[in-house]
């Protein structure tokens, strides 16, 4: 698997590396009294647990600034900001976050069907396991969002779609109830701001960690157009075809492009400069359509 390299990340004056994920990277402060985590989003792009080239222009700048918006928006709900200076030149793409205890789950929530749930459905009438009434199309409006937690795997391996009773056994069965809690609700208050937008958040991922007093906190990344699928409103209420109805704000155009030339076996082929320039265009008009 296609993965970023420690020397992909940047130096940062005060800052030591300590871990590269698919798009960011983290540090510790060279501070020993200073225990937050300073979090930098790169332009890396990633699809199918593989990490693409080129990457997207100014993604990272524009993918934290979404971050900063939705966690504003959630000002009531417990997260992993830290105050204090972020270095100048990452300012733009970084976020200086508490050091927190990550919980192994990624937690998805679904309001439409799609994608992989949709593929899943076709064959058996579930998503996740969880069984869904016959009838319904590729992105349709699901009856109620669905909590499907996947096991959030070590870098090199795939993540894995996992039923509840598998999170409770991951973190215990207090713990399961309150991410399940908190990501749907986080979700139900999220797609309402996006629906004042004109736009409709299809699904979302969020990420948990807990910190040194047990305290539930959200963190990573929020509601980007990375971990998340945005469509235009009038465009699904119009559609007559399922590309139609999900004009989306997000890297589907990456998933489009990789599904229709790409087999999955092997380094994935290198992304076209319109594929770039077009997924670029999205994440700006995103956030123009959100006010950010």
């Amino acid at each position: 698997m296609s993965t970023p390299s420690e020397g992909s990340a940047q130096s940062v004056p005060g800052w030591r590396h300590i871990y590269s994920g698919k798009v960011r990277d983290l540090y510790a402060s060279e501070d020993p009294g200073d225990t937050r985590i300073l979090v930098v989003a790169s332009d890396r792009v990633s699809a199918f647990d593989f990490v693409l080239s080129p990457g997207i222009p100014e993604k990272g700048a524009l993918l934290t600034a979404l971050s900063r918006w939705w966690f504003a928006q959630l000002d009531d709900v417990p997260n992993h900001l830290a105050d204090g200076d972020i270095p100048a030149f990452v300012e733009d793409r970084a976020m200086l976050a508490q050091s927190l205890e990550m919980l192994p789950i990624e937690c998805v929530v679904r309001g439409y069907i799609t994608g992989s749930g949709w593929a899943e459905y076709q064959e058996h009438g579930t998503v996740c396991g969880i069984p869904l009434p016959a009838g319904l199309q590729d992105g349709d409006r699901l009856p109620e969002p669905l909590f499907t937690p996947a096991y959030k795997a070590p870098m090199g391996e795939h993540d894995e779609n996992i039923t509840f009773e598998q999170t409770v056994e991951l973190v215990g069965a207090e713990r399961a109830a309150e991410l399940r809690a908190a990501s749907l609700s986080i979700y139900a208050r999220a797609a309402a701001i996006a629906e004042e937008h004109g736009l409709i958040l299809a699904d979302t991922k969020f990420e948990f960690g807990t910190d040194s007093d047990g305290t539930l906190r959200l963190a990573d990344e929020v509601l980007t157009s990375d971990s998340s699928r945005y469509w235009d409103a009038e465009a699904w209420r119009t559609g007559t075809t399922p590309r139609e109805r999900m004009a989306s704000f997000d890297k589907q155009i990456v998933r489009d492009w990789l599904a229709a030339n790409w087999d999955k076996q092997g380094e994935p082929p290198l992304l076209p400069d319109d594929i770039v320039g077009r997924t670029a265009d999205r994440y700006r008009e995103l956030l123009g359509r959100l006010g950010v």
